[in-house]
């Protein structure tokens, strides 16, 4: 199971919000280069970054910061916030990118993104936050009516890599996670799930690790990293280990 670290990038700094409110930002480091150099001293595999200015303004607003996290790391990224075009997909798939993250446009336009799986198999990864069940985009400012099960199932023959369902009641709040809910959502799709969101403890991750074998493949960590509650060789380590 991976764990990913998180940068969340807003007026070129690293930071960590609480349930997506702008206004919550607290600043962790100013550069993020050095910030994913840590994370790779650290001995993790990939990072999972966003552009949080991006996904408010509908297009990259932190691209130099991404640039630099490129060119300084040879760790694996994954990259969302503000994507919404092919010709964005591109342009991050050709500097280096690893994977790209859907969200808002993956509801507005859900044939933009089967196209962009077919063509980059693997590499288009589609983010489902969600409120009470419900889909969340535009930065999380609106919520549909579309359920998260429906949603996924919308995108599961085309070559996605994974989604990435991130539970916005808890994200940034150190409130722990809903795992059995997780894993529910997991079993009802053959897409690999990415979790994110209240991660705050070792426990937390034992807890999802245990649904590894229901889809669950993937963990994004944020500000319990940030801050030290958990500890990055002993969260590998437990993540590591092969699933009972």
């Amino acid at each position: 199971m991976i764990l990913f670290p998180a940068i969340d990038l807003k007026d070129g700094a690293c930071v960590r919000l609480v349930r997506g409110d702008m206004a919550t930002a607290t600043v962790f480091n100013e550069d993020p280069a050095a910030q994913a150099q840590r994370f790779a001293d650290a001995g993790f595999s990939w990072l999972h970054v966003v552009d949080l200015d991006g996904a408010f303004a509908g297009s990259s607003r932190n691209g130099a910061a991404i640039s630099a996290i490129r060119q300084t790391v040879d760790l694996h990224i994954q990259l969302g916030g503000g994507i919404r075009d092919r010709g964005a997909i591109e342009h991050w798939l050709r500097l280096g990118i690893d994977r790209v993250i859907l969200g808002t446009v993956a509801l507005r336009d859900p044939g933009l993104i089967q196209r962009a799986a077919e063509d980059h198999p693997e590499r288009i990864v589609v983010g489902i936050d969600a409120r009470n069940g419900r889909v969340a985009v535009e930065g999380w400012v609106e919520t549909s009516e579309l359920g998260v099960v429906e949603f996924a199932r919308h995108f599961e023959n085309c070559g996605l890599a994974a989604i990435v369902y991130t539970d916005i009641a808890r994200d940034g709040s150190l409130s722990g996670v809903d795992a059995k809910a997780i894993a529910c959502i997991a079993r009802q799709t053959p897409l690999p799930v990415i979790a994110s969101g209240g991660v705050a403890s070792l426990a937390d991750l034992a807890a999802l690790k245990a649904y590894e074998r229901d889809g669950i493949t993937g963990i994004i960590c944020g500000r319990a990293l940030y801050d030290g509650r958990i500890d990055p060789a002993e969260a590998l380590r437990l993540l590591a280990e092969t699933p009972q």
